[in-house]
C-alpha cells in the first residue's frame, strides 16, 4: 500500500520525531511504500496567498502552486499524520498543508448547492499520531477539535470503507519515560498491523 506520511515538527530531537520515526519504520517494516513527507524539512509554504484563494473554487487553476504535493496526495492509498498539538490544534504548517493541498476539484467536489461530494475514495486508510501538552479531560472540556478534524471532516473525504485511527499521547507536559516508552510500543504495534 502506498501511504503518505505528513510529519509537522521543527525539532528533530523531539518526542514526536520518535514517533514519526517509529511510524515511518513499522510501516516500512510491512513492505508499504512510504512517502514520507516531512513538512518542515521540506520547506512547504503554508500560507495561502491571494492568488491561491482567488483560485480556490477553480479546478483548473487551484493546485498551481502545490501541484507536486496534490499529486503525492492522490497516489496515497493511507494518509498517516505525525504531529503536535499546539493550542488545542495544529501546527500552522499542517494547517496550512490541509487548507492549500485539500482542494476543491482534488478531495471533493462541489455541488452547485453548496454541498461537497468527496473524491478520495481510493484512500482506505487514515490515521493520526499526536502529542498534547495538556491532559485529557482539559483536552476534552475543549473540545478537542484536532481529533474531531481528523476522525470527521478529513475521514469524509474517503470511501465510506476507510478506516480512521486517532493515537495521541496526553499530557505532555507532566509525561514519564515509561509513558512515552509504552505509547512508542503503541504506535508500533498498531502499524505493524497495517
Amino acid at each position: 500500500m502506498r501511504v503518505l506520511v505528513l510529519y509537522a515538527n521543527p525539532v528533530e530531537t523531539s518526542f514526536g520525531a520518535a514517533l514519526h520515526r517509529q511510524a515511518v519504520d513499522a510501516l516500512r517494516s510491512r513492505g508499504h511504500d512510504v512517502d514520507d513527507c516531512d513538512l518542515y524539512a521540506e520547506g512547504f509554504d503554508p500560507l495561502t496567498s491571494r492568488q491561491d484563494r482567488i483560485d480556490y473554487h477553480d479546478p483548473a487553476l487551484n493546485r498551481a502552486s502545490v501541484a507536486p504535493y496534490v499529486d503525492r496526495l492522490l497516489a496515497a492509498q493511507a494518509l498517516v499524520l505525525v504531529f503536535p498539538v499546539w493550542n488545542y490544534g495544529f501546527p500552522a504548517i499542517l494547517k496550512g498543508f490541509i487548507d492549500k493541498v485539500f482542494l476543491p476539484g482534488v478531495s471533493f467536489d462541489l455541488t452547485p448547492d453548496g454541498d461537497y461530494k468527496p473524491k478520495l475514495s481510493g484512500v482506505k486508510k487514515l490515521a493520526a499520531v499526536c502529542t498534547y501538552g495538556g491532559n485529557r479531560w482539559r483536552t476534552m472540556l475543549m473540545g478537542d477539535p484536532p481529533r474531531k478534524v481528523v476522525k470527521r471532516s478529513l475521514r469524509s473525504l474517503f470511501g465510506l470503507g476507510a478506516t480512521c485511527e486517532y493515537f495521541a499521547h496526553y499530557d505532555m507536559n507532566n509525561t514519564t519515560p515509561a509513558r512515552r516508552a509504552r505509547f512508542l510500543g503503541e504506535v508500533k504495534r498498531a502499524f505493524e498491523a497495517w
